[in-house]
């Protein structure tokens, strides 16, 4: 049996990883020219990336349950955060080409007398 702790800490875990995936993506979206290039490295990186996450919260911290099968804990914690970060950026988001930046403002030192 699940106790609320337990399932706090899963939906802690799985809302961390979904926002470190959504992260990732956009930051691969920004910086590589390539129209392939951002969802690969968001998905091999990514993946990395979120493994880790989950080892650190779920194996030091001892945020949520065990779940007693390697499957139901790859599926919950890494496969879903992952598709559901890289589905809210490609989706919701807009594409880095439709946004407009301000003009850098560049400061000059003092003129001196």
């Amino acid at each position: 049996m699940v106790s609320a702790v337990d399932a706090v800490g899963l939906a802690v875990i799985v809302l961390a990883n979904t926002a470190i995936a959504a992260l990732l993506t956009r930051f691969f979206r920004v910086r590589l020219q390539t129209s392939w290039g951002g969802p690969v490295f968001a998905v091999l990186l990514g993946s990395l990336a979120v493994m880790i996450s989950t080892l650190v919260l779920s194996g030091f911290l001892r945020l949520g349950p065990n779940l007693q099968n390697h499957g139901t804990v790859i599926g919950i914690t890494i496969v879903t955060p992952l598709a559901v970060g890289l589905t809210f950026d490609y989706v919701w988001m807009p594409a880095p080409e439709e946004i407009d930046l301000p003009e850098r403002y560049e400061q000059r030192p003092p003129e001196r007398r």
